[in-house]
Protein backbone atom coordinates (compact mmCIF):
# COMPACT_ATOMS: atom_id res chain seq x y z
CA UNK A 1 0.00 0.00 0.00
CA UNK A 2 1.01 3.54 -0.60
CA UNK A 3 2.65 5.57 2.61
CA UNK A 4 0.69 8.42 1.32
CA UNK A 5 -2.68 6.83 1.30
CA UNK A 6 -2.38 5.71 4.79
CA UNK A 7 -0.69 8.89 6.27
CA UNK A 8 -3.90 11.25 5.48
CA UNK A 9 -5.31 13.25 7.80
CA UNK A 10 -8.53 14.25 8.03
CA UNK A 11 -10.01 17.70 9.66
CA UNK A 12 -7.91 20.15 11.68
CA UNK A 13 -7.18 22.80 8.65
CA UNK A 14 -9.16 25.48 9.87
CA UNK A 15 -6.36 28.16 10.04
CA UNK A 16 -5.78 26.95 6.31
CA UNK A 17 -9.37 27.82 5.33
CA UNK A 18 -9.23 30.93 7.07
CA UNK A 19 -5.90 32.20 5.38
CA UNK A 20 -7.43 31.33 1.91
CA UNK A 21 -10.00 33.61 2.59
CA UNK A 22 -6.87 36.51 2.92
CA UNK A 23 -7.21 37.91 -0.26
CA UNK A 24 -4.88 40.88 0.56
CA UNK A 25 -1.24 40.22 -1.49
CA UNK A 26 1.84 40.32 0.64
CA UNK A 27 3.42 43.24 -0.73
CA UNK A 28 0.19 45.21 0.04
CA UNK A 29 1.42 44.79 3.81
CA UNK A 30 4.06 47.03 4.84
CA UNK A 31 5.29 45.06 7.74
CA UNK A 32 4.77 41.81 6.21
CA UNK A 33 6.50 43.21 2.71
CA UNK A 34 9.46 44.76 5.41
CA UNK A 35 9.81 41.11 7.02
CA UNK A 36 10.01 39.80 3.16
CA UNK A 37 12.66 41.69 2.73
CA UNK A 38 14.98 40.76 5.70
CA UNK A 39 14.68 37.25 4.99
CA UNK A 40 15.83 37.40 1.64
CA UNK A 41 19.48 38.28 2.62
CA UNK A 42 19.33 36.66 5.94
CA UNK A 43 17.94 33.62 5.16
CA UNK A 44 17.29 32.86 1.42
CA UNK A 45 21.08 33.86 0.72
CA UNK A 46 22.70 30.95 3.14
CA UNK A 47 22.20 29.08 0.16
CA UNK A 48 24.37 31.43 -1.99
CA UNK A 49 27.43 30.24 -0.40
CA UNK A 50 26.44 26.77 -0.92
CA UNK A 51 26.15 28.14 -4.50
CA UNK A 52 29.31 29.91 -4.57
CA UNK A 53 31.57 26.96 -2.76
CA UNK A 54 30.70 24.19 -5.01
CA UNK A 55 31.37 26.48 -8.08
CA UNK A 56 34.08 27.50 -6.72
CA UNK A 57 35.89 24.22 -6.59
CA UNK A 58 34.43 23.36 -9.96
CA UNK A 59 35.42 26.83 -11.91
CA UNK A 60 39.35 26.54 -10.10
CA UNK A 61 39.70 23.50 -11.99
CA UNK A 62 39.70 25.20 -15.13
CA UNK A 63 42.53 28.21 -13.48
CA UNK A 64 46.17 27.21 -14.60
CA UNK A 65 48.03 29.00 -11.33
CA UNK A 66 45.47 27.22 -8.97
CA UNK A 67 46.53 23.47 -10.54
CA UNK A 68 49.92 24.48 -10.86
CA UNK A 69 49.79 25.88 -6.91
CA UNK A 70 48.02 22.94 -5.62
CA UNK A 71 48.92 19.81 -8.57
CA UNK A 72 51.71 18.20 -9.91
CA UNK A 73 52.66 19.58 -13.55
CA UNK A 74 54.00 17.57 -15.96
CA UNK A 75 56.05 18.48 -19.56
CA UNK A 76 55.52 17.09 -23.28
CA UNK A 77 56.78 17.67 -26.59
CA UNK A 78 53.79 18.92 -28.15
CA UNK A 79 54.39 20.25 -32.25
CA UNK A 80 57.90 20.96 -31.28
CA UNK A 81 57.35 22.68 -28.20
CA UNK A 82 57.36 22.03 -24.93
CA UNK A 83 54.02 21.97 -22.83
CA UNK A 84 53.47 21.80 -19.23
CA UNK A 85 50.93 20.22 -17.97
CA UNK A 86 49.48 20.56 -14.76
CA UNK A 87 46.51 19.25 -12.08
CA UNK A 88 45.88 17.10 -9.05
CA UNK A 89 45.34 13.60 -8.92
CA UNK A 90 41.81 12.02 -8.67
CA UNK A 91 42.25 11.39 -5.15
CA UNK A 92 43.25 14.86 -4.39
CA UNK A 93 40.97 16.54 -6.49
CA UNK A 94 38.05 14.54 -4.91
CA UNK A 95 39.43 15.24 -1.03
CA UNK A 96 39.48 18.88 -1.54
CA UNK A 97 36.08 18.69 -3.09
CA UNK A 98 35.17 16.26 -0.53
CA UNK A 99 36.55 18.27 2.44
CA UNK A 100 33.48 21.11 2.57
CA UNK A 101 31.18 18.16 3.17
CA UNK A 102 33.10 16.22 5.63
CA UNK A 103 33.54 19.66 8.08
CA UNK A 104 29.47 19.64 7.54
CA UNK A 105 29.38 16.23 8.83
CA UNK A 106 31.25 17.15 12.06
CA UNK A 107 29.10 20.21 13.13
CA UNK A 108 25.58 18.41 12.64
CA UNK A 109 25.60 16.53 15.77
CA UNK A 110 25.62 19.99 17.90
CA UNK A 111 22.84 21.93 16.01
CA UNK A 112 20.10 20.62 17.38
CA UNK A 113 20.90 21.62 21.07
CA UNK A 114 22.29 25.18 19.95
CA UNK A 115 19.43 26.17 18.55
CA UNK A 116 17.33 24.43 21.19
CA UNK A 117 19.47 26.81 23.64
CA UNK A 118 19.89 29.96 21.78
CA UNK A 119 17.25 30.49 18.78
CA UNK A 120 17.37 30.09 15.35
CA UNK A 121 18.98 33.81 14.75
CA UNK A 122 22.07 33.12 17.03
CA UNK A 123 22.71 30.00 15.02
CA UNK A 124 22.63 32.04 11.98
CA UNK A 125 25.09 34.29 13.70
CA UNK A 126 27.90 31.16 14.91
CA UNK A 127 27.56 29.54 11.62
CA UNK A 128 28.12 32.77 9.36
CA UNK A 129 30.92 33.90 11.94
CA UNK A 130 32.62 29.96 11.71
CA UNK A 131 32.27 30.52 7.62
CA UNK A 132 33.62 34.20 7.55
CA UNK A 133 37.06 32.08 8.84
CA UNK A 134 37.30 29.50 6.63
CA UNK A 135 37.22 31.62 3.82
CA UNK A 136 40.18 34.07 5.17
CA UNK A 137 42.11 30.89 5.81
CA UNK A 138 41.26 29.48 2.21
CA UNK A 139 42.24 32.80 0.31
CA UNK A 140 45.19 32.57 2.11
CA UNK A 141 46.59 29.25 1.81
CA UNK A 142 49.85 28.29 2.05
CA UNK A 143 49.69 24.75 0.82
CA UNK A 144 47.15 21.85 0.34
CA UNK A 145 46.48 20.45 4.28
CA UNK A 146 45.71 24.69 4.84
CA UNK A 147 43.56 24.87 2.13
CA UNK A 148 41.61 21.84 2.48
CA UNK A 149 41.63 22.51 6.27
CA UNK A 150 39.89 25.75 5.11
CA UNK A 151 37.34 24.09 2.95
CA UNK A 152 36.08 22.36 6.52
CA UNK A 153 35.85 25.13 8.69
CA UNK A 154 33.48 26.45 5.50
CA UNK A 155 31.63 23.13 5.52
CA UNK A 156 31.55 22.91 9.58
CA UNK A 157 29.87 26.40 9.24
CA UNK A 158 27.44 25.98 6.01
CA UNK A 159 24.70 24.00 8.40
CA UNK A 160 24.41 25.98 11.49
CA UNK A 161 23.09 28.54 8.85
CA UNK A 162 21.35 26.26 6.23
CA UNK A 163 19.07 24.12 9.21
CA UNK A 164 17.92 27.54 10.82
CA UNK A 165 17.77 29.30 7.99
CA UNK A 166 15.37 27.02 6.25
CA UNK A 167 13.36 26.54 9.47
CA UNK A 168 13.00 30.18 9.79
CA UNK A 169 11.67 30.87 6.24
CA UNK A 170 8.73 28.06 7.30
CA UNK A 171 8.02 29.40 11.45
CA UNK A 172 8.31 33.58 10.47
CA UNK A 173 6.58 33.34 6.75
CA UNK A 174 2.75 33.83 6.47
CA UNK A 175 0.94 30.72 5.76
CA UNK A 176 0.09 31.15 2.27
CA UNK A 177 3.75 32.09 1.11
CA UNK A 178 5.22 29.80 3.20
CA UNK A 179 5.70 27.17 0.66
CA UNK A 180 7.19 29.99 -1.82
CA UNK A 181 9.99 30.98 0.69
CA UNK A 182 11.30 27.80 1.16
CA UNK A 183 11.20 26.66 -2.01
CA UNK A 184 13.13 29.77 -3.28
CA UNK A 185 15.59 29.32 -0.50
CA UNK A 186 17.57 26.41 -2.66
CA UNK A 187 16.92 28.67 -5.58
CA UNK A 188 18.76 31.01 -4.42
CA UNK A 189 22.12 27.71 -4.76
CA UNK A 190 22.13 29.25 -8.08
CA UNK A 191 23.40 33.22 -7.17
CA UNK A 192 25.80 31.89 -5.41
CA UNK A 193 27.03 29.34 -8.33
CA UNK A 194 26.62 31.88 -11.68
CA UNK A 195 28.39 34.79 -9.32
CA UNK A 196 31.53 32.04 -8.30
CA UNK A 197 31.27 30.96 -12.14
CA UNK A 198 31.55 34.72 -13.48
CA UNK A 199 34.08 36.20 -10.84
CA UNK A 200 36.37 32.85 -11.46
CA UNK A 201 35.71 33.39 -15.63
CA UNK A 202 37.41 37.19 -14.76
CA UNK A 203 40.07 36.50 -12.90
CA UNK A 204 41.17 33.66 -14.52
CA UNK A 205 43.30 36.00 -17.00
CA UNK A 206 45.36 36.97 -13.76
CA UNK A 207 48.85 35.10 -14.28
CA UNK A 208 49.39 34.82 -10.52
CA UNK A 209 47.81 32.96 -7.66
CA UNK A 210 45.57 35.82 -7.17
CA UNK A 211 43.64 33.96 -10.02
CA UNK A 212 42.16 31.44 -7.82
CA UNK A 213 43.04 34.03 -4.48
CA UNK A 214 40.18 36.45 -5.23
CA UNK A 215 37.41 34.16 -5.67
CA UNK A 216 38.15 32.25 -2.28
CA UNK A 217 38.38 35.24 -0.22
CA UNK A 218 34.71 36.83 -1.63
CA UNK A 219 33.49 34.07 -0.60
CA UNK A 220 32.92 35.21 2.88
CA UNK A 221 30.67 38.03 1.10
CA UNK A 222 27.22 36.10 1.80
CA UNK A 223 28.08 34.96 5.47
CA UNK A 224 29.30 38.51 6.36
CA UNK A 225 25.96 39.78 4.87
CA UNK A 226 24.00 37.38 7.23
CA UNK A 227 26.31 38.41 10.24
CA UNK A 228 25.17 41.60 10.02
CA UNK A 229 21.67 41.80 9.53
CA UNK A 230 20.18 38.93 11.20
CA UNK A 231 19.43 40.26 14.49
CA UNK A 232 17.31 42.90 12.49
CA UNK A 233 15.23 39.72 11.85
CA UNK A 234 12.59 38.63 14.67
CA UNK A 235 13.19 35.03 16.23
CA UNK A 236 11.16 32.19 15.28
CA UNK A 237 7.60 32.51 17.31
CA UNK A 238 7.47 28.85 17.47
CA UNK A 239 11.11 28.93 19.64
CA UNK A 240 9.36 31.57 21.51
CA UNK A 241 6.40 29.72 22.55
CA UNK A 242 8.79 26.68 23.23
CA UNK A 243 10.38 28.90 25.66
CA UNK A 244 7.76 30.11 27.56
CA UNK A 245 8.09 33.58 25.46
CA UNK A 246 3.97 34.28 25.00
CA UNK A 247 3.70 37.56 24.54
CA UNK A 248 6.87 37.90 22.54
CA UNK A 249 5.73 35.50 19.84
CA UNK A 250 2.55 37.07 19.58
CA UNK A 251 3.55 40.43 19.32
CA UNK A 252 5.47 38.99 16.05
CA UNK A 253 2.40 37.23 14.93
CA UNK A 254 0.49 40.45 15.30
CA UNK A 255 3.01 43.11 13.82
CA UNK A 256 4.09 40.81 10.73
CA UNK A 257 1.42 38.61 9.69
CA UNK A 258 -1.90 40.68 10.90
CA UNK A 259 0.02 44.12 10.30
CA UNK A 260 -0.26 44.81 13.93
CA UNK A 261 -4.17 44.14 14.59
CA UNK A 262 -4.33 42.20 17.64
CA UNK A 263 -7.61 41.03 17.41
CA UNK A 264 -7.15 39.75 14.01
CA UNK A 265 -9.34 36.01 13.89
CA UNK A 266 -6.50 34.37 11.82
CA UNK A 267 -3.21 35.36 14.25
CA UNK A 268 -5.30 34.50 17.36
CA UNK A 269 -6.37 30.95 15.63
CA UNK A 270 -2.66 30.67 14.44
CA UNK A 271 -1.47 31.53 17.80
CA UNK A 272 -3.51 29.13 19.75
CA UNK A 273 -2.88 26.29 16.56
CA UNK A 274 0.99 26.92 17.41
CA UNK A 275 0.85 26.57 21.40
CA UNK A 276 -1.50 23.95 21.49
CA UNK A 277 0.26 21.93 18.66
CA UNK A 278 3.76 22.87 20.31
CA UNK A 279 2.53 22.05 24.07
CA UNK A 280 1.33 18.25 22.86
CA UNK A 281 4.75 18.05 20.78
CA UNK A 282 6.78 18.70 23.91
CA UNK A 283 4.66 16.82 26.27
CA UNK A 284 5.75 13.60 24.52
CA UNK A 285 9.01 14.47 23.34
CA UNK A 286 12.76 14.33 25.06
CA UNK A 287 14.42 17.12 22.93
CA UNK A 288 17.08 13.79 22.06
CA UNK A 289 18.41 11.92 19.23
CA UNK A 290 16.12 9.21 20.40
CA UNK A 291 13.00 11.40 19.44
CA UNK A 292 13.35 10.88 15.81
CA UNK A 293 13.35 6.85 16.38
CA UNK A 294 10.69 7.00 19.02
CA UNK A 295 7.58 6.11 17.63
CA UNK A 296 6.19 4.74 14.56
CA UNK A 297 5.39 8.57 12.99
CA UNK A 298 9.10 9.88 13.75
CA UNK A 299 10.57 6.40 12.40
CA UNK A 300 8.74 6.98 8.95
CA UNK A 301 9.78 10.71 8.92
CA UNK A 302 13.31 9.54 9.75
CA UNK A 303 13.20 7.68 6.82
CA UNK A 304 11.97 9.83 4.17
CA UNK A 305 14.85 12.63 5.89
CA UNK A 306 17.49 10.07 5.18
CA UNK A 307 16.40 8.79 1.85
CA UNK A 308 15.68 12.62 0.41
CA UNK A 309 19.43 13.27 2.14
CA UNK A 310 20.92 10.51 -0.44
CA UNK A 311 19.00 11.52 -3.19
CA UNK A 312 19.93 15.24 -3.70
CA UNK A 313 23.46 14.41 -3.53
CA UNK A 314 23.34 10.88 -5.48
CA UNK A 315 21.15 11.64 -8.15
CA UNK A 316 24.13 12.46 -10.45
CA UNK A 317 24.66 16.25 -9.92
CA UNK A 318 27.88 16.55 -8.08
CA UNK A 319 28.77 15.15 -10.94
CA UNK A 320 28.08 18.32 -12.77
CA UNK A 321 28.62 20.67 -9.74
CA UNK A 322 31.94 19.41 -8.86
CA UNK A 323 33.49 18.35 -12.37
CA UNK A 324 31.69 20.23 -15.00
CA UNK A 325 35.28 21.03 -16.55
CA UNK A 326 36.55 17.49 -16.45
CA UNK A 327 33.41 16.38 -18.18
CA UNK A 328 33.59 19.09 -21.14
CA UNK A 329 37.06 17.81 -21.51
CA UNK A 330 36.22 14.02 -21.80
CA UNK A 331 33.64 15.11 -24.79
CA UNK A 332 36.40 17.37 -26.89
CA UNK A 333 35.58 20.58 -24.97
CA UNK A 334 39.27 21.45 -23.73
CA UNK A 335 39.69 25.29 -24.72
CA UNK A 336 39.58 27.23 -20.97
CA UNK A 337 37.74 29.99 -22.14
CA UNK A 338 35.66 27.87 -23.81
CA UNK A 339 35.01 25.79 -21.12
CA UNK A 340 34.71 28.62 -18.57
CA UNK A 341 31.87 30.56 -21.06
CA UNK A 342 29.74 27.32 -21.20
CA UNK A 343 29.99 27.05 -17.62
CA UNK A 344 28.91 30.49 -17.33
CA UNK A 345 25.71 29.55 -19.53
CA UNK A 346 24.64 26.52 -17.53
CA UNK A 347 24.94 28.36 -14.04
CA UNK A 348 22.59 31.20 -15.85
CA UNK A 349 20.59 28.92 -17.26
CA UNK A 350 20.72 26.83 -13.46
CA UNK A 351 19.35 30.08 -12.30
CA UNK A 352 16.73 30.86 -14.96
CA UNK A 353 14.29 27.81 -14.25
CA UNK A 354 14.90 27.00 -10.71
CA UNK A 355 13.63 30.98 -9.74
CA UNK A 356 10.59 30.22 -12.46
CA UNK A 357 10.01 26.17 -10.90
CA UNK A 358 10.03 27.46 -7.26
CA UNK A 359 7.61 30.17 -7.95
CA UNK A 360 5.05 28.02 -9.18
CA UNK A 361 6.18 24.37 -7.84
CA UNK A 362 4.40 24.71 -4.60
CA UNK A 363 1.07 24.98 -6.52
CA UNK A 364 0.81 21.12 -7.18
CA UNK A 365 1.03 18.00 -5.14
CA UNK A 366 4.72 17.43 -3.45
CA UNK A 367 4.23 13.71 -4.05
CA UNK A 368 3.77 13.98 -7.52
CA UNK A 369 6.32 16.73 -8.34
CA UNK A 370 9.04 14.36 -6.67
CA UNK A 371 7.72 11.62 -9.60
CA UNK A 372 7.96 13.59 -12.20
CA UNK A 373 11.57 15.12 -10.73
CA UNK A 374 13.01 11.90 -10.47
CA UNK A 375 11.27 10.25 -14.02
CA UNK A 376 13.13 13.25 -15.74
CA UNK A 377 16.42 12.73 -14.44
CA UNK A 378 16.13 9.09 -15.19
CA UNK A 379 14.94 9.89 -18.89
CA UNK A 380 18.02 13.09 -19.02
CA UNK A 381 20.78 10.31 -17.36
CA UNK A 382 20.11 7.34 -19.72
CA UNK A 383 20.26 9.56 -22.92
CA UNK A 384 23.19 11.21 -20.96
CA UNK A 385 25.24 8.13 -20.42
CA UNK A 386 24.39 6.89 -24.37
CA UNK A 387 25.75 10.17 -26.13
CA UNK A 388 28.49 10.10 -23.82
CA UNK A 389 29.67 6.62 -24.48
CA UNK A 390 29.01 6.79 -28.39
CA UNK A 391 31.65 9.81 -28.62
CA UNK A 392 34.21 8.35 -26.09
CA UNK A 393 34.27 5.40 -27.88
CA UNK A 394 34.56 6.87 -31.45
CA UNK A 395 37.03 9.10 -29.82
CA UNK A 396 39.54 5.64 -28.59
CA UNK A 397 38.94 4.52 -32.20
CA UNK A 398 40.33 7.66 -33.55
CA UNK A 399 43.53 7.57 -30.99
CA UNK A 400 44.22 4.19 -32.95
CA UNK A 401 43.18 5.24 -36.05
CA UNK A 402 43.05 8.97 -37.27
CA UNK A 403 40.88 8.05 -40.42
CA UNK A 404 38.40 7.22 -37.67
CA UNK A 405 36.14 10.36 -37.47
CA UNK A 406 34.83 11.82 -34.08
CA UNK A 407 31.38 11.76 -33.49
CA UNK A 408 31.25 15.72 -32.42
CA UNK A 409 27.09 15.78 -32.49
CA UNK A 410 26.95 13.05 -29.49
CA UNK A 411 29.76 15.50 -27.61
CA UNK A 412 27.30 18.69 -27.70
CA UNK A 413 24.39 16.45 -26.94
CA UNK A 414 25.73 15.54 -24.09
CA UNK A 415 26.45 19.40 -22.91
CA UNK A 416 22.52 19.69 -24.06
CA UNK A 417 21.34 17.06 -21.64
CA UNK A 418 23.67 18.03 -19.01
CA UNK A 419 21.67 21.50 -19.36
CA UNK A 420 18.43 19.51 -19.36
CA UNK A 421 19.16 17.73 -15.87
CA UNK A 422 19.05 21.19 -14.39
CA UNK A 423 15.64 21.90 -14.54
CA UNK A 424 14.84 17.91 -14.24
CA UNK A 425 16.85 18.39 -10.51
CA UNK A 426 15.21 21.64 -9.55
CA UNK A 427 11.68 20.57 -9.86
CA UNK A 428 11.77 18.38 -6.64
CA UNK A 429 15.08 17.91 -5.42
CA UNK A 430 16.11 22.07 -5.40
CA UNK A 431 12.47 23.54 -5.09
CA UNK A 432 10.53 21.24 -2.60
CA UNK A 433 13.41 19.90 -0.68
CA UNK A 434 13.43 22.03 2.76
CA UNK A 435 9.44 22.62 1.89
CA UNK A 436 8.79 19.33 2.49
CA UNK A 437 11.35 18.50 5.13
CA UNK A 438 9.64 21.47 7.25
CA UNK A 439 6.37 20.67 6.44
CA UNK A 440 7.20 16.54 7.41
CA UNK A 441 8.84 17.70 10.97
CA UNK A 442 6.99 19.13 13.77
CA UNK A 443 8.85 21.63 16.00
CA UNK A 444 10.15 19.60 17.99
CA UNK A 445 11.95 17.68 15.96
CA UNK A 446 12.69 19.92 13.19
CA UNK A 447 16.22 21.05 13.95
CA UNK A 448 17.03 17.77 14.14
CA UNK A 449 15.40 16.19 11.69
CA UNK A 450 16.61 18.85 9.18
CA UNK A 451 20.26 17.71 11.06
CA UNK A 452 19.20 14.98 10.22
CA UNK A 453 19.01 15.02 6.17
CA UNK A 454 22.08 16.88 6.15
CA UNK A 455 24.03 13.95 7.80
CA UNK A 456 23.05 11.86 5.26
CA UNK A 457 23.00 14.41 2.55
CA UNK A 458 26.60 15.82 3.79
CA UNK A 459 27.79 12.61 3.56
CA UNK A 460 26.55 11.61 0.29
CA UNK A 461 28.28 14.51 -0.57
CA UNK A 462 31.50 13.90 0.70
CA UNK A 463 31.29 9.97 -1.09
CA UNK A 464 30.15 11.07 -4.23
CA UNK A 465 32.74 14.09 -4.77
CA UNK A 466 35.22 11.94 -3.78
CA UNK A 467 35.10 8.96 -5.69
CA UNK A 468 33.86 11.08 -8.96
CA UNK A 469 37.00 11.59 -10.25
CA UNK A 470 38.13 8.15 -9.53
CA UNK A 471 35.30 6.19 -10.77
CA UNK A 472 35.34 8.60 -14.43
CA UNK A 473 39.16 7.69 -14.61
CA UNK A 474 38.81 4.18 -14.11
CA UNK A 475 35.71 3.34 -16.05
CA UNK A 476 35.27 6.57 -18.57
CA UNK A 477 31.52 6.99 -19.56
CA UNK A 478 30.56 3.58 -17.86
CA UNK A 479 30.43 5.89 -14.43
CA UNK A 480 27.14 7.71 -15.24
CA UNK A 481 25.37 3.87 -15.35
CA UNK A 482 25.57 3.82 -11.85
CA UNK A 483 23.76 6.71 -11.41
CA UNK A 484 21.10 5.85 -13.55
CA UNK A 485 20.69 2.81 -11.66
CA UNK A 486 19.94 4.45 -8.38
CA UNK A 487 18.07 7.13 -9.73
CA UNK A 488 15.61 4.64 -11.18
CA UNK A 489 15.68 3.35 -7.26
CA UNK A 490 14.51 6.87 -6.43
CA UNK A 491 11.05 6.42 -8.28
CA UNK A 492 10.51 3.52 -6.44
CA UNK A 493 11.04 5.12 -3.28
CA UNK A 494 8.99 7.85 -3.99
CA UNK A 495 6.24 6.13 -4.97
CA UNK A 496 5.91 3.75 -2.43
CA UNK A 497 7.05 6.33 1.00
CA UNK A 498 6.53 9.48 0.47
CA UNK A 499 3.20 10.92 2.25
CA UNK A 500 1.18 14.17 0.88
CA UNK A 501 1.55 17.40 2.88
CA UNK A 502 0.22 20.25 -0.15
CA UNK A 503 -2.17 23.01 1.07
CA UNK A 504 -1.54 22.76 4.65
CA UNK A 505 -0.38 24.60 7.56
CA UNK A 506 2.45 23.53 9.68
CA UNK A 507 0.70 22.76 12.74
CA UNK A 508 -1.80 20.89 10.84
CA UNK A 509 0.94 18.07 9.30
CA UNK A 510 2.40 18.10 12.73
CA UNK A 511 0.11 14.50 13.59
CA UNK A 512 0.77 13.71 9.71
CA UNK A 513 1.43 9.94 10.63
CA UNK A 514 0.09 10.39 14.44
CA UNK A 515 -3.49 9.15 15.79
CA UNK A 516 -6.61 11.12 15.33
CA UNK A 517 -6.65 11.86 19.29
CA UNK A 518 -3.61 14.19 19.19
CA UNK A 519 -5.33 15.77 15.77
CA UNK A 520 -8.60 16.07 17.57
CA UNK A 521 -7.18 17.92 20.44
CA UNK A 522 -5.60 20.46 18.05
CA UNK A 523 -8.68 21.17 16.41
CA UNK A 524 -10.78 21.63 19.66
CA UNK A 525 -8.32 24.01 20.82
CA UNK A 526 -8.52 26.11 17.33
CA UNK A 527 -11.99 26.53 17.42
CA UNK A 528 -12.12 27.44 21.59
CA UNK A 529 -10.18 30.33 20.58
CA UNK A 530 -12.80 31.09 17.21
CA UNK A 531 -15.94 30.58 19.84
CA UNK A 532 -17.90 28.90 17.37
CA UNK A 533 -18.81 25.70 16.05
CA UNK A 534 -16.27 24.22 13.21
CA UNK A 535 -16.02 26.74 10.46
CA UNK A 536 -16.72 25.04 7.17
CA UNK A 537 -15.50 27.41 4.63
CA UNK A 538 -14.67 25.58 2.10
CA UNK A 539 -17.84 25.68 0.25
CA UNK A 540 -18.19 29.29 0.56
CA UNK A 541 -17.53 31.83 -1.89
CA UNK A 542 -14.18 34.21 -1.73
CA UNK A 543 -16.58 36.74 -0.92
CA UNK A 544 -18.53 34.55 1.54
CA UNK A 545 -15.43 33.75 3.26
CA UNK A 546 -14.25 37.40 3.79
CA UNK A 547 -17.41 38.28 5.35
CA UNK A 548 -17.26 35.78 7.28
CA UNK A 549 -13.88 36.68 8.83
CA UNK A 550 -15.19 40.23 8.91
CA UNK A 551 -17.65 39.06 11.31
CA UNK A 552 -15.66 37.12 13.28
CA UNK A 553 -12.84 40.09 13.86
CA UNK A 554 -15.66 42.39 14.51
CA UNK A 555 -17.61 39.72 17.39
CA UNK A 556 -14.09 39.05 18.94
CA UNK A 557 -13.31 42.96 18.93
CA UNK A 558 -16.52 43.52 21.17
Amino acid sequence: MVLSGAAHVDGGDQVTQLVKADTVSWWKKKNLRYLYFLLFPTCMGIEVTSGFDSQLINSLQGVAPWKKYFGTCSSALKAGKMVETCGLRPSLSGIVAASYSLGAICSLPFIPAFNDRFGRRWSIFFGSAVSILGAIIQGSARHVAMYIIARMLLGFGIPFCIISGSAMLGELGYPKERAILTSLFNASYFIGSITAAGITMGTNFIPSDWAWRVPSYLQLVPSLVQLLLIFLLPESPRYLISKDRREEAFDILCKYHAEGDRNNLIVNAEMIQIETTIKLELNAAKLTWSDLFKTAGMRKRAFISMMIGLFTQWSGNTLISYYFFTILGLVGVKTPKIQQAVNLGKEGWSLINAFAIALVITRFKRRKMYLLCTSCMLTVYVCWTICMGVYMEAEKKHKVDPSYPLNMTAGKMVIFFIFLYSPAYNIGFNSLTYTYLVELFPYAERTRGLAFFQFFGRGSNFFATFVNPIGLANISWRWLIVYCSWVLFEIVVVYFFFPETYNRTLEELTFLFEGQELVDQQVIAVEKQIHADPIDLKHQTTEDQVTHIEARNAETKV
